[in-house]
């Protein structure tokens, strides 16, 4: 019998850009953070568990504001711990070293608590809307075993930042609705002219349509995918540079190499749903309103959970 599919929720960020724990800052009415209504719509949509990832240094935290509440929760709760030290054998943390390692080590560091069922990832501080986890659950109960995956895709207009730049992985999509390749572009901004554009280099550089696809992070995979990541992950660490105290493993980077190696397809189910998020802690006042307008509109009730 076909296991259930499983959220995984990506909590064990430190906030450098924002300042604090924004997974656990309360932004709903009644104290909820972004995460509460994430589980809300995953159970509506069909999930019954869930496992959060998080760092055992923000254990106590998380578990005296949002961890109480799930406790009313009616899904399953599973937690997994990721750590800078939990890295393959034969492999060293680089002195100094405190960031983690990025989304590919988070996952597989969720690998015993997913077990064999397939499994949806989402970041912990991003809200996704009612719909993406509809679409999604039933998406994932079509995937074949080995080789297939699936994503939601955004709009970008609807998931930049007016307070600085964001990190989007832009997603290049074919006729057929597949992913071709996605690439990891860090310097996003709307200009005052209006436009979308990667600064990096400067406030004159490339122009992104409004509605280019981009990924939040929000995929869906089978357990086909830990032996690649496993793989993907001892690579990095090989190929890290003396010193490098920063770099990332990230998930976006994996799937667009597996796809160029023609081993994975990933199906892209759009959503118009707006993003929001918590990068920066200006942020945080629009996160408030936004939730705020989906309770007086009768999305949420008034209370999460009784």
């Amino acid at each position: 019998m076909a296991r259930k599919p499983i959220l995984v929720v990506m909590a064990a960020g430190m906030g450098s850009r924002y300042g604090g724990l924004k997974q656990i800052d309360p932004v709903g009415s009644q104290g909820e953070a972004i995460l509460d209504y994430s589980l809300y719509d995953a159970h509506k949509a069909g999930f019954d568990t869930a496992v959060i990832i998080i760092k055992e240094a923000i254990r106590k935290d998380f578990m005296e504001t949002v961890g109480e509440r799930l406790k009313k929760c009616p899904m399953e709760i599973r937690y997994a711990y990721q750590e800078l030290d939990d890295i393959p054998a034969g492999y060293t943390v680089p002195e100094g070293r405190t960031k983690p390692w990025g989304t590919c080590h988070a996952v597989l560091c969720a690998r015993e608590a997913i077990g064999d069922a397939p499994f949806a990832v989402i970041n912990a501080d991003d809200y996704y809307g009612v719909d993406a986890f509809k679409t999604i659950y039933a998406e994932l109960s079509k995937l074949a075993e080995s080789g297939e995956g699936t994503m939601v895709g955004y709009d970008l207009c609807n998931t930049v930042s007016e307070h600085g730049t964001v990190t989007r992985g832009v997603c290049h999509v074919n006729e057929q609705g597949m992913l071709d390749r996605v690439v990891e572009t860090f310097h996003l901004k709307p200009c005052d002219d209006g436009k979308i554009r990667d600064i990096q280099e400067n406030g004159d550089g490339p122009v992104y349509a409004p509605e280019t696809p981009v990924s939040m992070n929000f995929w869906g995979f089978t357990p086909w995918l830990f032996e690649k990541l496993d793989a993907y992950f001892k690579d990095f660490l090989r190929a890290l540079p003396d010193g490098e105290l920063k770099k990332e493993c990230l998930l976006p980077s994996l799937i667009g190499e597996l796809i160029d190696r023609g081993e994975l397809s990933v199906s892209v189910l759009r959503s118009s749903a707006r993003w929001f998020g918590m990068t920066y802690h200006e942020d945080k006042e629009m996160v408030q309103r936004e939730l705020q307008k989906l309770h007086d509109a009768g999305v949420y009730p008034k209370t999460l959970r009784a």
